[in-house]
């Protein structure tokens, strides 16, 4: 071979060698991250989702793509959100905020694994026939939400032993609010207290029900788990004061926009965990392989200062459990 030729050939080489080099990367895993929210709704929910990728060795952008599809509280959105990433044809799908997400994703794959995060009983809600061992392509973290209302109507009337008639506000939008309803309902016949039960999935209903409730004399709000509902706690917290009504909620985020109490699962542990189970997916576990993770742990939240602004006075037995006490 002339010299000439065998340095032609070695350039040439050269040059493939980034080619093959990057044939032969495997392509990055493709996440899709489905939400009936809007971005702006709770980020610190989503942040927790990616530490939870991070936790099993996965980060967005390094190691893996995370394709993230909102529905802006738009439930008609859902279907073909969640249709575009199914033909992306991403690994795996969280499908969270609520249950609608995850039945809508389940009803258009049985292949791609879903995770979901949900308020209620995963089966009673038809996402899974197992708890232990779901089934096909669904499994995901749930917390007890939905049946706290029960014990939310007992903290009212902890906090106001006279309230008698006590307002229940539920998003018409979400189903999950029937067993929050129901729970609530259990509570307040116990106690002998009648409830006032309101919906309102918009932020001008909101307006609207405070303005009845305080037209109809409640003396105490409940709020029903929701992710819309999560995503007004500041429109909650200010009615609530221009209304001087005491009201709890299931998530810490009421509490800290200037609301009254809160008592349920942390929420945002929750999308951590899915992450870790999007995590575990990625490296090859099978959804029926992965238990319904289900949050034990609880948390009480009060705020002082919206008690002194409301006139109440926390009682010393109330104050001895909560967890967090905001000044």
């Amino acid at each position: 071979m002339q010299r000439r030729e065998f340095i032609t050939l070695l350039g040439a080489a050269a040059a493939a060698w980034p080619l093959a080099a990057s044939a032969q990367q495997p392509a990055m895993p493709v996440v899709g991250f489905l939400s009936s929210i809007s971005a702006a709704d709770r980020p610190h929910h989503t942040e927790a989702f990616r530490q939870g990728l991070n936790e099993t060795g996965y980060a967005e952008a390094r190691n893996v793509t995370i394709e993230y599809r909102y529905a802006d509280n738009r439930m008609d959105q859902l279907r073909p959100l969640a249709a575009d990433l199914i033909a992306r044809k991403v690994a795996v799908i969280a499908a969270v905020a609520g249950n609608n997400t995850a039945l809508v994703a389940k009803t258009l794959t049985s292949t791609i694994p879903i995770l979901f995060t949900s308020g209620v009983d995963p089966v009673k809600a038809g996402l899974v026939a197992s708890l232990n061992r779901p089934e096909a392509n669904v499994t995901g973290v749930s917390w007890f939400a939905a049946e706290l209302g029960q014990k939310h109507i007992e903290a009212l009337h902890e906090l106001v032993p006279k309230a008698e008639l006590i307002a229940l506000l539920l998003n018409p939008n979400n189903p999950e609010g029937a067993f929050y309803e129901q729970s609530a309902q259990n509570g307040a016949r116990a106690l002998g207290r009648r409830l006032l039960v309101l919906k309102a999935g918009t932020a001008p209903e909101i307006d609207a029900a405070f303005a009845t409730l305080a037209e109809q004399g409640a003396h105490a709000v409940a709020i029903g788990s929701d992710p819309f509902y999560a995503a007004r706690v500041r429109q909650l917290a200010v009615l609530a004061a221009r209304h001087v009504v005491p009201m709890i909620s299931a998530g810490r985020e009421l509490p800290a926009a200037g609301g009254l109490i809160s008592y349920g699962n942390s929420v945002t542990d929750a999308y951590r965990r899915v992450g870790i189970y999007a995590g575990r997916i990625l490296k090859g576990a099978k959804p029926p392989d992965l238990p319904v993770d289900r949050a034990t742990k609880f948390e009480l939240v009060i705020n002082l200062g919206t008690a002194k602004a409301l006139g109440l006075e926390i009682p010393p037995t109330l104050l001895a459990r909560a967890d967090e006490v905001i000044e």
